[in-house]
Formats: structure tokens, C-alpha cells, sequence
């Protein structure tokens, strides 16, 4: 390089030094528009704004200065100084130094947005809030697990994995205030409401965070309350005015000889019109004709206690399951008072089965409890029953499979 050229780079640096506050504020007003723009993406979507986007409003604010008020300036004075090295220069300069911390001002205006938002009582934020607000704020943050980390209730039917992959990772925020015990009925409540789920089986540790958590959804239809060997069938027929899902109905048609003919014994379930859901055993199905229309007589019987326990059951978020004490279990010796739940039935080892029994009832090894409570207290109970005897050849050989 030339004294001359040495000389034209020094007097360049100059000029862009000579600049250096007009450099800086630019730089300094990009950085602050680019924070609003993030605090005003994650107020309006609930999530981080792209970088690109905050290079987008960062680098046209001090655009929009450099052509509205820098070149009209320019012009004015010395048209020809628009394409001075210098001016070249100190222009590309600030746009570089604009764009550069774009994403500097995009973290801190986000940082800024999730501890206001949490602050001002947001129910749920994609981010991690601020220890400050944490520590000395009104809010407990509570992260959801990995959708892997989401498992599934026994018993309920299975959560599709594209709800577990919407709600793996959000975080939800909760008053402070909050016991342990509110903090995980309102965390159910949420899940419940805002994914859809029906039920939630959820455990917090002493730092709030989620330690487990499954999930399971309503049982729906009639596969449920169908026992083995047993069709549901829709039928054209017409049944009793005052006939409901339970009563035990005849499907009658008339014969060849014009005579009336009883054609099978069934259940009801549903009616819609002239058309009615029954349930009859598979080899009586067989027999019906999907082209005929059939006369329901109901029959003078009330709908079974089991019918009853059936749709209760179904709309409540208690569940019924099994459990075996095992040898060398905590229950051992215990009652049934102690387990704080409601066993509705007791098999054990040897003997008939105990419906209702005693609340002073002490529980021995292989009795089986038949439990009506909600997933998490039979998840407690079904831990409590561990013991440490091996599981029967049959079910290892299962577990295998």
C-alpha cells in the first residue's frame, strides 16, 4: 500500500471516528427497536420472536434515519458527498452495527417480556422466567415434560402423540401462593382445559417440578361396557315409549306363516328414531336379518345395578382397577381405613369374594383389592402393594412378549 492509499484509509477512519456518536446512537436505537419488537411479538403470540425478524426492525429503523433524514440532509448540502467514500463509508458502518446487535436487543427485550407477562398474572409463557421473578415475584412456574417423558394411564385409552408434542415443554404459571396440594389440582384443571384431556395422573417434587405425569383419555362408545362374547347391533325396530338403555328387550318379526316369531333376547342401549341399539350374544346376531324391521317388547325388569355403576363410572374421573398384595408389601397387616380410598370388593387368596367389606378389614398377602379412585391414588396403592416376591411365570413370559 502507498503513502496515498495509507493516507485516504487513515482519513476514512477518521471521518467514521468523527461519526463515532452518531454510529453508536443508531447502533444503540437499533438494539432498543429490536427489543420492543420482541416484547411485542411474544405479547401477541406467546412465543420468542425469530431472529430475522428483530434483524428486520433493527436494521430498517436506522435505514429509515440514514434515507430520511442522513441522505436528505446530504443532498442538500453537497449532492456529490452521497457517494463520498466517507459517507459510503460511516453508512455501511452503522447498517452492519444495526443488524449485529439485532439479537442482543431481541434476547433482552424478551427476557424483559416473559418476567412482565409472568408478573402481570399470564396463565402459560414458552420461556424461561427471570430468577428474580421466580425468587421475589407472585409465580410458580411449572415445565411440562418431554412428550417421551409423557406416559399413559392403565385402564384409559391413549393420548394421540400429537397432543403430547403440543403440550411437552410449555410452561405454565400459577400463583405463588398456591399449597401443594392446589398446585396440582390446578395443573390438572389446566391440562384438562386447555388439551382435551380426560384424565391426568401427575406428581410434583418438593421444587415444583414435574416428576411424573401421564395421561389418558374418556372412555367413549359401547366397546368399554361390552363383556366378551357379547355384539352391540343396530336394528330397525320400535321399541316401548318408555324404554331406556338398560331394559332387557325380545326382537320379534313375523314368520313365514305370518305368525310372530321371537328372533332373540337382547339389551338395549340407544335409541334414535326407529332405529335401536341392542346387545345380544355373537351367535344370536348372526341370525339377524339387516334388511327387516324387528318389534321390541320390553320386558318388565329394571336396568342392572352394573348398568348403573357403568355410566357413573364412565362420567367421573375416578376409575376402577385391581391391585395384589404381594409378600413382603407395606400393606401387610395394615386396614383398609389406612389406605384412605375406597375398595369396593376384596378377593382373597382363598375364599369367596368380600363385596363392601369392613373398614377395619386387615389386608394379608394375595388379597386382591378392587379399587374405585382416581389414577394417582391407585398408582399409590398399586406401589404400596409392591413387594418383593418374583411376578408369576405367566406374566414375566408376557412381559417378555
Amino acid at each position: 500500500m502507498t503513502p496515498l492509499q495509507l493516507g485516504r484509509v487513515t482519513d476514512l477512519l477518521g471521518v467514521v471516528f468523527a461519526q463515532a456518536p452518531l454510529v453508536f446512537g443508531l447502533v444503540a436505537l437499533s438494539a432498543g427497536i429490536s427489543a420492543a419488537a420482541a416484547i411485542l411479538y411474544r405479547w401477541y403470540t406467546r412465543d420468542v420472536a425469530p431472529t430475522w425478524l428483530a434483524a428486520l426492525f433493527g436494521g430498517s429503523s436506522t435505514a429509515v434515519y440514514l434515507n430520511a433524514v442522513g441522505l436528505l440532509k446530504t443532498t442538500t448540502e453537497d449532492p456529490a458527498a452521497v457517494f463520498d467514500p466517507a459517507t459510503v463509508l460511516v453508512n455501511s458502518t452503522i447498517l452492519v452495527g444495526a443488524i449485529a446487535v439485532s439479537p442482543v436487543g431481541r434476547t433482552v427485550g424478551d427476557r424483559i417480556a416473559t418476567d412482565v407477562f409472568a408478573v402481570a398474572g399470564a396463565t402459560s409463557i414458552d420461556a424461561e422466567v427471570g430468577r428474580i421473578v421466580r425468587t421475589v415475584g407472585r409465580v410458580t412456574v411449572v415445565e411440562l415434560p418431554d412428550a417421551d417423558d409423557i406416559g399413559d394411564i392403565d385402564g384409559y385409552d391413549a393420548v394421540p402423540a400429537e397432543r403430547k408434542t403440543a403440550m411437552a415443554g410449555k410452561r405454565l404459571l400459577f400463583p405463588r401462593q398456591l399449597t401443594s396440594d392446589e398446585l396440582v389440582d390446578r395443573l390438572v384443571t389446566r391440562i384438562k382445559e386447555d388439551y382435551g384431556v380426560g384424565h391426568v395422573d401427575v406428581e410434583l417434587d418438593a421444587d415444583d417440578e414435574v416428576s411424573y405425569l401421564a395421561l389418558g383419555r374418556r372412555a367413549a362408545g359401547l366397546g368399554p361396557t361390552m363383556p366378551p362374547g357379547v355384539a352391540a347391533v343396530a336394528v330397525r325396530g320400535d321399541p316401548g315409549a318408555g324404554a331406556s338403555a338398560g331394559d332387557a328387550v325380545q326382537l320379534w318379526t313375523v314368520g313365514d306363516d305370518g305368525d310372530p316369531e321371537r328372533v332373540a333376547s337382547a339389551e338395549l342401549r340407544a335409541t334414535t328414531d326407529d332405529v335401536a341399539t341392542v346387545l345380544l350374544d355373537e351367535s344370536e346376531a348372526e341370525r339377524l336379518d339387516h334388511a327387516a324391521t324387528y318389534r321390541l317388547l320390553t320386558l318388565p325388569s329394571d336396568p342392572g345395578a352394573e348398568h348403573e355403576f357403568t355410566s357413573l363410572l364412565r362420567a367421573a374421573d375416578e376409575t376402577m382397577e385391581t391391585v395384589r398384595v404381594a409378600a413382603g408389601s407395606e400393606l401387610v397387616g395394615t386396614t383398609l381405613r389406612d389406605l384412605n380410598t375406597t375398595v369396593v370388593a376384596v378377593a382373597p387368596a382363598e375364599g369367596p369374594v368380600e363385596s363392601i367389606p369392613a373398614r377395619s378389614r386387615e389386608l394379608a398377602v394375595g388379597d386382591t383389592l378392587f379399587l374405585v379412585a382416581r389414577p394417582e391414588t391407585i398408582r399409590r396403592v398399586a406401589r404400596a402393594a409392591e413387594g418383593d416376591e418374583e411376578p408369576p411365570a405367566d406374566a414375566a413370559r408376557n412381559d417378555d412378549d
